[in-house]
């Protein structure tokens, strides 16, 4: 099911280059903020690892 979605996106951004402008643009800012604010980094390692650390101390409690 992914790949028909991930297909049809792809078929989306070469049908219509104005979204794939508006989406890379979009990308790109998001992309900055990210570089720009170092607490945006933490909160998205953050949100990365915790389903890993979390796991981890489960094991090691149990």
């Amino acid at each position: 099911m992914m790949r028909i979605i991930f297909g049809i996106l792809l078929g989306l951004l070469v049908a219509c280059p104005t979204l794939a402008a508006i989406l890379l643009a979009i990308l790109g800012s998001i992309a900055v903020a990210v570089a720009t604010y170092p607490p945006l980094i933490a909160v998205a390692a953050g949100i990365w690892a915790w389903p890993r650390i979390t796991a981890r101390v489960r094991g090691w409690v149990a």
